[in-house]
């Protein structure tokens, strides 16, 4: 059934600020099917040790599922690549080694507990650990790592399916990979840190939203969210150079958020130092910018050379919150850069979602503002 989203409740307390938010938006939901879906997630890659043990006794099985033996509960073991390929794991060698907890136990990899069971098997540097779980149980975990437990609940549950659509999404794209599926660090996954970020409010939000993802033509968007925009965010094409629908620019509410105000300061020797080729650094130039504000292209000026940043490069190369940001060529030779925002501000603004649950949007409204013409569909999972 087609379910409208009436911003009516946000338009009498926002109207004299935001005239543009009195707007009716669509999203069609649909019960959620009961999929089960396991995802496999990268907690170590190309390692040369990785500590591994199980907090019940664990079963341990070889690649053709063939019972090794257990390891006993709460005890950490060494796996090792074997010289030749294989794996060493306490007194057994194999190809490969699973780990699987008895009743309700958690898995431990690294230095950290995780629900599911473990595959430790050899990469082309090393081992790799992987965590086996599923997909309702890795977004309880999600979920704290992404957003404060103690946010409201309704932009926890936006956070949620926002969450478990990234992961179906990028599940799907890397359907082919051998090992796994999604890794866990924020800078290119999702933050997923075990057990130890999971709370009953995480649970809640995840249980709640069961099986839901967001859909684009009945297929599975491209979920991205960030931190904060600093006022606006951005068409993903000014971003990332790609085309997708629903990635439109929207007005954030992130406002007066303190995260999403920063400043940094350069010396010429520290960019000299991060770009070579270009010698002394001596300029720092804007050139383009999104109709946003955001940096598209700054140019970096040297004695010996010219080193041009473009879209996301700009942020990750110098190691930035974000690409809305002004600067000031200083008399010493150092570069200040004055921002806003906290990430690459595409899809939906974590902060904006606070301030819109603050204001009693439900998550169902967070989402259709975040992602436009989006519907919500049940899981449906290959």
């Amino acid at each position: 059934m087609k379910i409208q989203v009436n911003f009516a409740s946000l338009l009498s307390q926002f109207k004299a600020r935001h005239w543009w938010f009195g707007i009716l938006l669509s999203i069609a939901m649909v019960a959620p099917a009961q999929a089960s879906v396991i995802l496999r997630i990268a907690i170590e890659q190309n390692v040369n040790q990785v500590r591994v043990g199980s907090s019940t006794t664990a079963v341990v099985k070889d690649g053709s599922g063939r019972t090794l033996g257990q390891l006993p509960a709460m005890s950490a073991y060494y796996a090792q690549p074997v010289p030749g390929g294989g794996v060493a794991l306490d007194k057994w060698r194999s190809g490969l080694f699973w780990i699987e907890p008895s009743g309700k136990g958690f898995v431990y990899i690294g230095d950290k507990w995780y629900r599911g069971r473990t595959l430790v098997v050899p990469t082309g540097q090393g081992l790799t650990a992987v965590n086996w779980v599923d997909l309702e149980e890795y977004l309880y975990s999600v979920i704290g790592g992404e957003m404060d437990a103690r946010w409201p609940t309704e932009a926890l549950k936006a956070q949620a399916i926002a969450a478990r659509t990234y992961a179906i999404f990028e599940r799907e794209k890397r359907r082919n990979d051998p090992v796994f599926d999604l890794g866990d660090s924020p800078d290119k996954w999702q933050i997923y840190k075990g057990v130890v970020s999971e709370s009953s409010r995480t649970l809640e939000a995840v249980d709640k939203t069961a099986g839901q993802v967001l859909t684009y033509d009945n297929r599975i968007i491209l979920s991205v969210f960030h931190a904060c925009s600093g006022g606006h965010t951005e068409n993903v094409e000014d971003v990332w150079g790609s085309k997708e629908p629903y990635l439109r620019a929207v007005p954030d509410f992130d406002q007066n958020i303190p995260e999403c105000s920063w400043q940094r300061t350069f010396s010429a020797a520290e960019i000299s130092q991060r770009f070579p080729e270009i010698g002394k650094a001596k300029q720092m130039v804007i050139d383009t910018v999104s109709p946003f504000g955001s940096v598209r292209s700054l140019r970096i000026v040297g004695d010996k050379g010219t080193k041009v940043l473009r879209g996301e490069d700009v942020r990750t190369a110098l190691k930035l919150r974000s690409t809305r940001f002004t600067v000031a060529n200083v008399a010493n030779g150092s570069f200040i850069l004055q921002g806003r925002g906290y990430g690459h501000a595409v899809g939906m603004s974590q902060w904006g979602a606070y301030n819109l649950a603050l204001q009693r949007a439900n998550h169902l409204q967070i989402l259709a503002y975040y992602f436009r013409g989006v519907a919500l569909s049940p899981i449906k999972a290959r």
